[in-house]
């Protein structure tokens, strides 16, 4: 979980103890700025989820490209144990 997260999770509960504020009291302009601040919440929360799925992409990569290299360099040990004399 990053920062955009993190806040977009604070922006959506506080807009949506304002908006029910708003309708508790009858004053719409609260309604209205607690469901204007909501969707900013949901939307860095949204952008927060597509950082950490990028990160998560590029962390799988390398973990395999990783396990690859190791894969390799065991095939080729195998490969040399395996030679016969003279070659």
């Amino acid at each position: 979980m990053n920062k955009d997260t993190v806040k977009g999770t604070i922006d959506d509960a506080a807009g949506r103890a304002k908006r029910q504020v708003g309708e508790w009291t009858g004053d719409t302009k609260t309604q209205a700025d607690g469901v204007a601040q909501q969707v900013k919440g949901k939307a860095e929360k949204a952008w927060g989820n597509v950082k950490d799925a990028a990160q998560n992409a590029a962390n799988n990569v390398h973990h395999e490209s990783d396990h690859a290299r190791a894969e390799r360099e065991r095939v080729e040990s195998e490969r040399k144990h395996h030679e016969p004399v003279g070659n």
